[in-house]
């Protein structure tokens, strides 16, 4: 696969843009932040936040952040909704998830649940825009042809989000996620966070 903007001004482009717009969103959102916190903590018993291993660039798994829009524990509850899942393995999504607290269906809706991931930017582990990093059974599930989509940081929003937001097919979000990797550009990446505004402001909700 080319490495398009693997080398030149674009790299140092993109992680200006990183740090100078989650500095400016974790101080900007600070007050919501913690009115989230708090309504979280009195819709559910559990911690503010979601934490789960996720696999970054060339493979590499880190901590992922968000807030908590599940009951707790969660996960324990997965293999008892397998029959229900709507999405094409190995992602798993149940439009009506019955795990979803009250407070988390409006996170969900708005895609504030995502904003605790300006940490993992700021510490260089995913960036505004790339492939949306999965889960290591969810890597192992790739094949060879597309281990090109973990040459790049893991993003907040994608291409495929920008255009496919609702798609449950696991093969073509991985494609499009290659098409990313391939076509890659600081103006590419305007483009998509732009798109992933009007998404965001639309009400749809994220997957």
């Amino acid at each position: 696969m080319t490495r398009r903007g693997a080398s030149g001004p674009y790299p140092v482009a993109k992680r200006a843009l990183d740090i100078a717009a989650a500095s400016f969103a974790l101080v900007l959102f600070l007050p919501l932040f913690l009115a989230i916190a708090l309504l979280i903590k009195i819709d559910s018993p559990g911690p503010v936040f979601f934490r789960q291993i996720r696999v970054g660039k060339d493979g590499k798994p880190f901590r992922f952040f968000k807030f908590r829009s599940m009951i707790r524990d969660a996960e324990r509850h997965k293999a008892a909704l397998r029959d229900r899942n709507e999405a094409e393995a190995p992602l798993f999504k149940i439009r009506d998830d019955p795990r979803v607290t009250a407070v988390g269906r409006i996170l969900r809706k708005t895609s504030l649940d995502e904003l605790p991931q300006m940490i993992n930017v700021l510490r260089g582990e995913m960036s505004l825009v790339g492939p949306r990093p999965h889960l290591p059974e969810e890597v192992a599930r790739y094949g060879e042809a597309y281990r090109g989509r973990l040459s790049v940081p893991p993003g907040i929003t994608c291409l495929w989000q920008a255009t496919e937001r609702r798609s449950t097919h696991f093969h073509a979000w991985v494609e499009s996620d290659l098409e990313y990797v391939r076509t890659r550009s600081f103006a590419l990446d305007l483009k998509i966070l732009w798109r992933t505004v009007l998404i965001v402001f639309s009400l749809r909700e994220a997957s």
